[in-house]
């Protein structure tokens, strides 16, 4: 069965595995190089944009990405060709990454300057000297606070191919916006074009919220609207290129 999956989607899923099981055996060292990490961070290298897409945190969620992707990938790439579908993959990943990371850049500044104005220098500790709070016991306290929600954005990086899945799932969506998919806690199938409204939008509050609980939410959205964009540019020429 696996042999009759196309082949752009058999090999991602192919490499997403085997990354998956050699980042495991090979330490948090090897992870910290490879998964996407704020662009303005000490930590972030170029190559991440791409490589983050192949990331994963645990089993479950590696499963439920190829899955969806196993499930929606294949007639996309019938039907755009090869050479389309990869482009559409890997721009709605980078689309997921650019967009979660434009979000951070907002949060980062707004942190950047409260620590200012308290007498904290952002800049010398970003690049790794050591710096004193100032001010009294409330402003060292405020201080802190602010330095940890700091860290949380240079330090915690992106990991997985979710928002490249997305893409795909919004480009299935737009070409085919009446087909009906199951999903679970939901008793009856579901058009498409109405899942998926409910779904970004649903993304966009907790990933503006600071609800995600861990899960990049705005990267979801960063990859549907490449893979919406993509869609509706193609859908127009849809049978004059294939």
């Amino acid at each position: 069965m696996f042999n009759n999956i196309p082949p752009i989607t058999r090999n991602i899923i192919i490499i997403n595995v085997i990354v998956f099981i050699v980042t495991s055996f090979m330490g948090n060292q090897v992870i910290g190089y490879l998964a996407g990490f704020y662009p303005f961070s000490p930590f972030f290298h170029s190559w991440q944009i791409i490589t983050h897409m192949f990331m994963h945190g645990s089993i479950m969620h590696i499963l439920f990405n190829m899955m969806t992707l196993f499930s929606f990938g294949p007639i996309l790439e019938q039907v755009l060709g090869e050479k389309k579908y990869l482009i559409l993959y890997f721009l709605s990943g980078l689309g997921a990454f650019f967009l979660f990371n434009l979000w951070n850049f907002v949060e980062a500044q707004q942190l950047s300057s409260e620590l200012q104005q308290l007498g904290f220098n952002v800049g010398a500790y970003l690049s790794g000297a050591s710096v004193e709070f100032a001010g009294n016991a409330d402003a060292v306290l405020k201080q802190k606070e602010l330095l940890e929600n700091l860290k949380g954005i240079v330090a915690t990086p992106m990991v997985g191919a979710s928002g490249a899945i997305f893409g795909v799932v919004a480009a299935f969506a737009t070409l085919y916006p009446d087909s009906k998919i199951g999903i679970m806690f939901i008793p009856v199938p579901i058009k498409v074009k109405y899942l998926l409204p409910i779904v970004i939008v649903v993304s966009v509050y907790l990933g503006i919220s600071g609800n995600g609980g861990g899960i990049a939410h705005l990267a979801h959205v960063g990859g549907a609207l490449v893979g919406w964009i993509l869609a509706r540019i193609w859908k127009k020429h849809l049978y004059r290129f294939n």
